[in-house]
């Protein structure tokens, strides 16, 4: 198999606790990103997210490639970014602070970026609209260049808790 697949969650590798939501808070904050070294792409499979209540006021959920990282959020550890597949080795996504993680608290000034998915969620949202999944067509999934950040950024006016996810191959 030449080709490895991955996914990420944003927040710590379930082992003998569940995964944990994290609070979206009311400004923009990347929920989950993605490193990428100097020497690999990635090939995005699929992506989604769970929230645990309807937010008060209207929101939107971003997919989104950046020039430059969030800061100060939670490492991943190499159990984080999970092969999704036995025999597979860890992933060569970048890990750290910076780089690799979740919930982060600053966004960074990006300059340049290109956005592959976006989701609005209404404040009269019915339970559809809590959980989103999406596979991209075998032809269209996104590539996200070297030393660049994959982000799952939300922007919601009164919080509450999601659960995301990122598969990709590299």
């Amino acid at each position: 198999m030449g080709v490895h697949r991955y996914v990420t969650y944003n927040g710590a590798a379930p082992t003998t606790a569940a995964l944990v939501k994290v609070a979206t808070g009311t400004a923009i904050k990347t929920m989950l990103q993605i490193a990428t070294p100097s020497t690999r792409m990635i090939q995005l499979v699929s992506w989604g997210y769970t929230l645990d209540a309807v937010p008060a006021s209207a929101g939107e959920v971003e997919l989104l490639q950046t020039d430059v990282p969030a800061t100060t959020g939670t490492a991943h550890v190499a159990a984080g970014v999970m092969p999704l597949m036995p025999g597979i080795p860890a992933s060569l996504m970048q890990l750290g602070a910076a780089l690799t993680g979740y919930s982060f608290t600053a966004e960074g000034t990006t300059t340049a970026s290109r956005l592959f998915d976006a989701a609005q969620i209404p404040p009269t949202a019915g339970a559809t609209d809590l959980q989103y999944d999406y596979e991209f067509p075998e032809d269209y999934r996104p590539v996200v260049d070297v030393s660049r950040f994959l982000r799952v950024r939300v922007t919601f006016g009164s919080t509450v808790n999601m659960s995301c996810y990122v598969v990709f191959e590299e």
